[in-house]
């Protein structure tokens, strides 16, 4: 598979072979798995405290007094500790011991993560995730390795519209809305369509060039995940790789 390579005013520099890695095949339940189990891994374990509503002193009435035989205060006559009662246990709370981790095969884990990485050059399925780009573009994208050397977001942002992918970042920009429930008062209040993917092998000017750049992230290589190849499990994310670090993704530790 041969795809081209181009400068930084948008024209055809060369071409290129991919690595055989862009010729996977395309296991969408493999990606969809591998992702849920990377989001549940997140999960930070929480749990009420085992005395919740169990500090009272409390004594049973028993039977004869014409009321319920639940526990009540030894100084008063409410109903306490039991689930039913104002100020009682929960009856299942969230167990801070739960085990949440889980286990996902190592070459499942392989061959999702390269399943996901060759659906960037996919643009059908690039299409069906609504990435707005030059359709004429040959995929994945693939720049010269002056781009690593960018450290301007006045140019980084030229260069896109030269390449005919700004109007993705603009779409991100448009997409940002109000999260509903309570995840707006934990400090998520807002969500935003995920953009382009910067696959570099050197990020250091160019991750503080494209840092206001909205739904745009940049990795190196060795840092690509099923997560940012398919955001929300969906695979076909827009991405560009530069020169080198496309050779980088395939060699065999490349991205493994």
């Amino acid at each position: 598979m041969l795809v081209n390579v181009y400068d930084l005013e948008g024209e055809v520099k060369e071409s290129v072979e991919l690595p055989k890695i862009f010729s996977t095949s395309f296991r969408p339940d493999l990606i969809r798995k591998a992702v849920s189990i990377a989001q549940s891994n997140k999960r930070q374990p929480y749990g009420s405290s085992p005395l919740a509503g169990k500090k009272h002193s409390e004594e049973s009435w028993s039977v004869g007094r014409g009321v319920s035989r639940v526990p009540r205060l030894s100084q008063g006559r409410r109903a306490v500790l039991m689930p039913g009662s104002v100020g009682g246990r929960r009856a299942h709370p969230p167990r801070p011991d739960k085990k949440m981790k889980e286990k996902l095969n190592k070459k499942e884990a392989r061959l999702a993560k390269n399943s996901a990485l060759a659906a960037t050059a996919d643009k059908e399925l690039v299409l069906s995730r609504n990435h707005r780009f030059n359709q004429k573009l040959s995929l994945p994208l693939v720049v010269t390795d002056d781009f690593e050397k960018l450290s301007n977001t006045k140019r980084v942002i030229n260069i896109f519209q030269a390449l005919g992918i700004w109007d993705d970042v603009c779409r991100s920009k448009e997409k940002k809305h109000i999260r509903p429930g309570k995840g707006k008062l934990r400090g998520r209040k807002y969500k935003r369509a995920k953009s382009l993917l910067l696959v570099l092998s050197e990020k250091s000017f160019v991750q503080k060039a494209t840092g206001n750049l909205p739904g745009v992230d940049v990795v190196h290589p060795k840092e690509l995940t099923v997560e940012l190849l398919a955001p929300g499990a969906d695979p076909g994310r827009l991405t560009l790789f530069t020169k080198s670090s496309l050779k980088k993704v395939g060699e065999p530790n490349g991205s493994s």
